[in-house]
This record gives C-alpha cells, structure tokens and sequence, in this order.
C-alpha cells in the first residue's frame, strides 16, 4: 500500500526549491535522495510550429531506486486557457507522490485561443502515449499507468479515457490506460469549447465533446473526485457521469465527494497529511495493479 507521508508533503517542496536554485536551468534535478526530476522533456519532438514545440514538454517526478512502479500523467487546470506543468499543485502532488513510489509526469498542452478542440485533447494524448512507452526506461511498468488531472485537466483526463479515437492515433487501445482520476472535471463539453462555438457558458451541453457522451462498459475504471463546496453544477456533473456509466454496465466507476473543499482546495489540498482525495488515489491505484 502506498502512503503520502508527512515528511514527504512538508519538508520535500522546500527541498525542491533549493534544488532549482542551485542546478539553475538543468533539465534535471535531484530535489531528494529518493526523487529525481527531470524537466522540459517533449513529448511531440516533431511538433510542426514553435507554439507546439513550446507547450508539448513535461516533467517527470521519478521515484529513485524502485522497480515496476505505477505512474500518474496529470494535466494542470486553468479552463484549458491557462496554467502550467509546474504550477503549485503539480509541484507539491509530483514530490509527494513520486517519495512514495509513484511516478508523476506533469504535462503542458496547448491551448484556447492559439488552439481550438480537439487540439489541447490530442496534446495530452500524445502525452500519455509518451509516457506509455518511455516509463520502462525509468523503471516503471507501463501497464500500470494512471490519468488524472484538476477542472480542465480533469475533463481532458476523462476525454481521454473514454474516446478512443484520441489514444487510436498512437497504436494505442483504451486499456493502455490502467485507470482515469478526474479531480473536479467537467463532464459535459466543457465551457471553453461552447465559448469556441459561440454557446453561452451557462449553457449545458453534452456532443462528442463531453466524456458523459461517450460512456460505455469497455472503458477504463473511474475515480471521479469533486469537493462539497465545489463549483455550481460539477459535483452533479459528476454524479450524472457516474450513473450513466453503470447504467451502461460499467462496473468499476466511483463518485468521491471531499468534504470542506471547494474547487481548488479539491486538488490542491491532496499533498496534505491524511487527504481523503489522496487515500483514494493511492488505494484506487493499488486496487488495479496489474
């Protein structure tokens, strides 16, 4: 079983921070004696312009001196209009998760208005692919590589996990992935794709756009995390989600409501000693070793 300890969730952002300060702009870091970082790796070395060889780069949080570990992909929030790979959240999650044995690849995609759907989608499928294959270099399994991410990125997790045709362009089938993890993600088309086609934000919709249109039996399992002071609408989103999902026969999707926390403290708050969202992580990743 693994276990975000306090140590690792007090003590290990400092140490990062004076890591980068003394390594300065290396792509690799040593932030402690078990976590080794590695930084602005590209996942989309072909990229065809500058915006893309720009934002397709991740970091990845490596567990020192372990074998066949798990590994999360996550993508950063931001309503897919902002926010970065190594913004607080992914920072504080990539240390604490990566000092208990489980890797951390922080993912930057492009995004609205330098790009439309389905392009920030299709980045972070690239990236999962990526990650996919290259893990086994590092020491980690690739059967047992996770997805989840926070509001935007929770939505482009889901997306991910249950349209095929995003992971089909990289020889991949939906059971490469090993499980999704949305942290208050929007499951219906998300509101910076309405505001794309000129849909007032106010406006619920559910297209090809939406992870609740494409719920079926056959995709990976499901842990849908929101807070109970979330923002109006998602925790039922959420529910809907999870309902329609057994409805359709799956059989191992579950709906996670956090008390006292509201939409940012739902992610942000996973680093934290005793974190419920963190236990069922970790438990749900356990769960599904493979």
């Amino acid at each position: 079983m693994y276990r975000i300890s306090a140590s690792a969730r007090i003590f290990l952002p400092v140490t990062f921070i004076l890591a980068l300060l003394l390594v300065g702009l290396s792509t690799s870091t040593q932030a402690a004696d078990d976590i080794r970082i590695l930084k602005d790796i590209p996942y989309q070395a072909n990229g065809s312009t500058d915006y893309q060889q720009q934002r397709c780069k991740l970091d990845l949080y490596l567990p020192v001196g372990a074998k066949d570990f798990p590994t999360i992909v996550w993508f950063h929030g931001g309503s897919i209009q902002g926010g970065d790979k190594a913004g607080d959240i992914a920072t504080s999650l990539g240390n604490s998760f990566a000092a208990e044995g489980i890797a951390f690849a922080s993912v930057n995609y492009r995004l609205h208005p330098k790009v439309n759907f389905p392009a920030y989608i299709e980045d972070c499928a690239a990236a999962f692919a990526f990650v996919h294959r290259e893990i086994a270099k590092y020491g980690g399994s690739p059967q047992r590589v996770f997805i989840s991410g926070h509001s935007a990125g929770g939505y482009l997790t889901a997306m991910i996990g249950v349209d095929p045709k995003y992971l089909a362009k990289h020889d991949l089938k939906l059971d490469a992935v090993a499980g999704l993890m949305p942290v208050a993600g929007q499951m219906v088309t998300h509101s910076t794709v309405r505001k794309e086609r000129d849909i007032p934000r106010t406006r619920p919709i559910i297209d090809q756009a939406a992870p609740s249109y494409h719920v079926a039996a056959s995709v990976p399992p499901f842990l849908n995390i929101v807070g109970d002071q979330d923002l109006p609408a998602r925790a039922e989103e959420n529910l809907y989600f999870v309902a329609a999902m057994k409805a359709a026969g799956h059989k191992d999707v579950t709906y996670l409501e956090v008390e006292n926390r509201n939409h940012g403290t739902v992610a942000s708050c996973i680093a934290e000693i005793d974190d419920k969202a963190a236990a069922a992580i970790v438990d749900f990743i356990e769960r599904l070793k493979r």
